[in-house]
């Protein structure tokens, strides 16, 4: 108990920090708002061939690139080095001192940036963005509820990701570059680019084999009842596989990067 004080008490600490810069937040926002309205006559044009394509109507695909951009700050879509610096800077050795897991220290820290991102950069982007095109939103409270509960998820699997982004920096004097390489698989294959269903078939059967729909494509794919009814349990069951596959992964590979960690002076 006491220990999930702690980590309630680092959520807290970094929804603060991330409140303070308050113009890098509208600046960002306002950025997102631009490009997605980019890609929004993008996918315009697009629909102006076909209206429909593999189920998903002009309606859902303008409320995809919504999202998409809404939720680029709530899930980090562009990565996170956080973790990694802290190993070349030997400041790791701090936050293993503290009385937390470190996956979860960071994951506190992580959710604290996301839920301001979320409201701040999220819901009023799509408020605004509804003003100029339609946007799909669930038609019963238990969607919402699905929904939600599966964007928690995704977010959960994409933190996991992240962090074995991270891990690397063990293994290497500068890892930024597989982390850039990672992040773009990962924007490439969630569906954050382009719903997956506009995607050929093939490539999509092929990207479902990997975690990176689970943090994004599943969650808009239920939000908006493209999934729907005896679809839902599996897709949940599917992301909360990657979650826990990809944090017992995650702790391997720290146990292995730690055994390796030598921090000068110290």
């Amino acid at each position: 108990m006491e220990t999930m004080r702690l980590y309630l008490r680092v959520m807290k600490l970094s929804i603060l920090q991330q409140v303070t810069y308050r113009t890098a937040l509208l600046a960002g926002l306002a950025t997102n708002f631009f490009f997605g309205l980019l890609r929004a006559a993008v996918l315009l044009a697009l629909f102006q061939v076909q209206p429909v394509v593999n189920g998903m109507t002009q309606a859902e695909g303008l409320t995809f690139v919504a999202f998409s951009q809404a939720l680029i700050a709530f899930l980090f879509i562009f990565g996170t080095y956080d973790v990694m610096n802290t190993v070349y800077t030997g400041s790791i050795g701090a936050d293993l001192a503290r009385p937390m897991d470190l996956f979860f220290y960071w994951m506190a820290r992580d959710f604290g940036a996301s839920l301001v991102n979320l409201v701040i950069r999220g819901v009023v982007l799509v408020a605004v963005f509804s003003v100029f095109y339609p946007v799909v939103m669930p038609a019963t409270i238990g969607q919402w509820g699905v929904g939600l509960v599966s964007l928690l998820l995704g977010w959960g699997v994409n933190y996991a990701f992240r962090f074995l982004v991270n891990l690397t920096a063990f293994w290497t004097p500068d890892a930024r570059g597989i982390g850039r390489a990672a992040y773009t698989m990962l924007m490439m294959f969630s569906g954050f680019l382009m719903p997956m269903r506009l995607y050929p078939d093939w490539f999509s059967r092929l990207v479902a084999l990997t975690p990176f729909p689970s943090t994004f494509n599943t969650p808009m794919e239920i939000f908006m009842g493209l999934l729907k009814g005896p679809e839902v349990i599996p897709a949940l069951i599917t992301q909360v596989g990657w979650l826990v596959a990809l944090w017992l992964l995650a702790r391997v590979v720290l146990r292995r990067g730690l055994s390796k960690l030598v921090i000068q002076g110290g």
